[in-house]
């Protein structure tokens, strides 16, 4: 257990990472900022001062403080509209960011076309944690995913160790998730690698893929595992479209604390991860999702694994896409220092 983890925004996945930090006790202090609701200026004034004493953060807080008498947990939740409230955080989780939301149409804005809204969502993050926790280990889920850790190196300029990317974890598991229901397995059974970006172009590893220590070939049909795979990479669009407003959450919030729990029990867990690249897998000065030991100083070691000629193609794509995001951050950052 630590003094004191943070979550950046009260939303659905930061709502289940408060109520699991607090439910596994990981933490002496769990800290969570938001600032909805925005107080509407068109509003007539007594609404809002209304809206103004208003708070998402400590509204869920106190709905889950009043829960741990029966769940027996005795960690204390700070909660507020602003970043004071991080301050003194060792971990900090960042799941601040406008989500995907369908169109009236139905079809689906891309990760990318969020990034001119969530940039300026993540400038101001960047600063809450430089100003109240500049040593936090951070974790960051908000979308898109490459382009917002980035954004945050940029920002922060943190040691390589410290900040990382919740993807792989998450993309992974999918994966696992849609092999074990074909074949009629438990997920435990089921190992699975997801590299690249967090978008259409990641990359399920076929050749990663164990069934119980087989290979997965030996239970499904290259087609089928075709269809799996492109499923992968859709599968957070799937749920979107599934629920017709906001984006996946209890997935996303689990994953993340799959990796706090590796950083805080120093576990040494090989796991899929957004990380800084500095020449592994012939990437330089980007983060892309590969996979990491995680452990007590973060980020420990990137792991350089052997893929096919195919599954090499496929990576030098996605990392093709990530390097074009990362572009359009660079040009929005440089704008915006000019205006």
């Amino acid at each position: 257990m630590v003094n004191k983890i943070g979550v950046i925004g009260a939303g659905n996945i930061g709502g289940v990472l408060v109520q699991e930090l607090v439910r596994r006790r990981l933490a002496k202090t769990v800290a969570v900022t938001d600032p909805a609701p925005f107080v509407n200026p068109n509003d007539p004034p007594e609404k809002q001062a209304t809206t103004q004493k208003q708070s998402v953060a400590q509204g869920k807080a106190l709905d889950i403080l009043e829960a741990t008498p029966i769940i027996g947990s005795d960690v204390a939740i700070e909660a507020g509209r602003d970043y004071d409230v991080l301050a003194g955080c060792d971990l900090v989780i960042n799941t601040a960011g406008v989500p995907r939301k369908a169109r009236p149409d139905g079809t689906m804005p891309s990760r990318e076309e969020l990034l001119s809204i969530n940039l300026k969502v993540t400038s101001a993050v960047a600063d809450g944690i430089k100003k109240y926790c500049p040593n936090a280990m951070v974790i960051s889920i908000a979308n898109p995913l490459d382009a917002i850790v980035y954004t945050l190196h940029r920002k922060l300029n943190p040691p390589k160790n410290k900040l990382v990317g919740m993807a792989g974890v998450l993309d992974s598991a999918r994966y696992r998730y849609f092999v074990a229901d074909a074949i009629g397995v438990s997920v435990e059974n089921v190992e699975a690698l997801v590299l690249g970006g967090h978008g259409d172009d990641m990359v399920p590893v076929r050749s990663c893929c164990r069934v119980a220590g087989m290979p997965v070939e030996q239970f499904l049909s290259s087609a089928e595992l075709d269809a799996i795979e492109m499923r992968t990479r859709k599968a957070g669009g799937e749920v979107v479209g599934l629920l017709g407003t906001g984006s996946a959450f209890v997935s996303p919030a689990i994953s993340a604390l799959e990796m706090a729990e590796a950083i805080l029990f120093d576990k040494k867990r090989v796991t899929a991860a957004c990380v800084l690249l500095e020449g592994e897998y012939g990437v330089d000065g980007m983060f892309v999702g590969v996979p990491v030991v995680l452990g007590k100083n973060g980020v420990e070691k990137v792991v350089e694994t052997q893929l096919t000629d195919a599954e090499r193609k496929a990576l030098d794509v996605s990392v093709a896409g990530v390097k074009k995001t990362c572009a359009d951050v660079d040009k929005m950052l440089a704008e915006t220092a000019a205006a």
